[in-house]
């Protein structure tokens, strides 16, 4: 018998989201997902009252998962600007493996703003994280004179972009520490100081 609890139903409801959305399919919709679920399409609209809301509570269901937080923790603790950038990149770089497929699923959903909202609403969040680690460096006059926070804000987000790192593991064969290793250092050389470079 299935449990009544509304937790577990939107549990369920996430994770199968979460399944079918990684299968690579791309018309998944909220029929798909009650179905796989075990739920009604009725049920479905009652935790999630459009599509929007559902996938970008996919992507934090995610993120809780694979506790986001804790890979967060040593970055948000950084006492100065150059270890606060080094570990977000660490702790963002080497969560990108964790979450590509769906990144692949909602960015193969172009034209879908709902997939639009939800993957926008993911890449806020690391350039939230961004612009606390260029703040940081800044704080501690170690940022580059000629970028402004916002430049150097800019500059970190498209570095650690999900498509770089695909370009660089995936289609080039780095391996992941190679990526970390040399994004670090690509990011030291854009942003810090001539003196700490």
């Amino acid at each position: 018998m299935m449990s009544r609890n509304p937790a577990d139903t939107r549990t369920r409801i996430l994770e199968t989201a979460w399944k079918l959305l990684e299968s690579g399919d791309k018309a998944v919709r909220m029929s798909d997902i009650a179905k796989g679920a075990g739920i009604s399409r009725q049920a479905l609209y009652l935790h999630f009252p459009n599509r929007a809301e559902l996938l970008i509570a996919v992507t934090r269901h995610i993120d809780s998962v694979n506790d986001v937080d804790t890979r967060l923790a040593p970055s948000r603790a950084a006492t100065r600007g150059v270890e606060r950038l080094e570990t977000f990149i660490a702790a963002w770089g080497g969560y990108i493996p964790q979450i590509h497929g769906i990144s692949v699923a909602l960015r193969a959903m172009q034209g879908d703003p709902e997939a639009a909202a939800a993957w926008d609403d993911r890449m806020q969040a690391v350039r939230h994280g961004c612009a606390a680690a260029i703040r940081a460096l800044a704080t501690d006059g170690d940022l580059r004179e000629d970028l402004t926070e916002e430049a150097a804000t800019d500059l970190l987000w498209v570095l650690l972009s999900v498509e770089n790192w695909e370009r660089l593991v995936r289609d080039c064969g780095w391996s992941q520490d190679a990526y970390l290793r040399e994004v670090t250092a690509l990011a030291h050389h854009a942003l810090l100081a001539q003196s700490r470079s």
